[in-house]
């Protein structure tokens, strides 16, 4: 491998890190740890360049991989466990607190099999988030080599056990959704959030014909999906996690969205590595846990 060229750039008001080697290319915004894009030299992209996202600060950025902690979701949503950690009695936001922080950057380094970038929130190791005191060392891994790997780590620093969910927010680009299969899930226990809530289980493959917003359960560790029109399978290998959530907004939707163009729906789909539902995490003291996740492409 050649020397890999790291540049500090700005895309619009957020600080970033663009990082580039002989075989591919990752850019990294300092607010939410957050990997904006992601792609192998001569390959089409693996993350989805949502071309309407809004690099401002303090706003989730709707494209790349977001880091939802200590919650994901609407905290409503999450068992009574994750909603008695937060002390605040106003409105959650959705996803947590971390994604619209600016995390510190303990390094880039390189490694013999590529490049490492850590960061972490000093506020929640200090016990400063805002409505959630509890001490919790916050670190995000992130190795660029023959694949990408995003590694979220957690360590209880308090006197009290801490409940939390969490996920990795991943927005992978397709030809076209329509089009677009998830393997792997085939008699899973899901969660269809858009009909109460209602436990159903999947039969086969995932195909895409409208709005999707899915819990699944009890998943494997390796998802993948197919994309015909690229000629491409993506996999992801995942550790540290037995849910995951997969998410399309469709037309309506969609169009209601102040940060994605009216079509931005077909060329892109959600597949969320995560803890959450009955998956959640509970660090006694001292504890820690690592939930992450590879993805690689290979061609059909």
């Amino acid at each position: 491998m050649s020397e890999p060229q790291v540049e500090s750039v700005k895309l619009d008001e957020l600080n970033c890190w663009r990082i580039s080697t002989d075989q591919a290319e990752l850019l990294i915004a300092q607010q939410g740890a957050q990997v904006i894009s992601y792609q192998r030299h001569g390959q089409q992209p693996l993350i989805w360049p949502n071309p309407a996202a809004l690099y401002k600060p303090g706003k989730a950025v709707r494209t790349g991989v977001p880091v939802c902690w200590p919650w994901f979701g609407n905290l409503a949503r999450n068992p009574e466990s994750v909603q008695a950690m937060r002390t605040a009695t106003d409105e959650a936001s959705a996803h947590g607190l971390v994604r619209t922080l600016d995390w510190e950057l303990l390094g880039i380094d390189q490694l013999e099999s590529g490049i490492k970038v850590e960061l972490s929130v000093p506020q929640a190791a200090r016990g400063e988030l805002p409505g959630w005191p509890h001490k919790v060392e916050v670190k995000l891994c992130v190795v660029l080599g023959d694949a990408l790997e995003i590694t979220l780590h957690s360590r209880n620093l308090d006197d009290h056990p801490v409940t939390l969910s969490q996920a990795l927010h991943s927005y992978f680009a397709v030809s076209d959704v329509r089009q677009a299969t998830v393997e792997c899930l085939g008699g899973l226990t899901y969660i269809e959030t858009l009909d109460n809530w209602q436990p159903r289980q999947q039969a086969g493959v995932l195909g895409f014909a409208g709005e999707t917003d899915r819990i699944y359960l009890n998943t494997p560790a390796q998802l993948s999906f197919v994309d015909p029109g690229w000629h491409r399978r993506v996999t992801l290998a995942s550790t540290g996690s037995r849910s995951a959530v997969v998410w399309n907004p469709w037309t309506a939707r969609a169009a209601a969205l102040p940060d994605m163009a009216d079509d931005g729906w077909q060329g892109m789909l959600c597949i969320e590595t995560a803890n959450v539902w009955d998956d959640v995490v509970t660090l006694a003291p001292g504890a820690a846990c690592a939930m992450g996740v590879r993805f690689t492409a290979s061609q059909l």
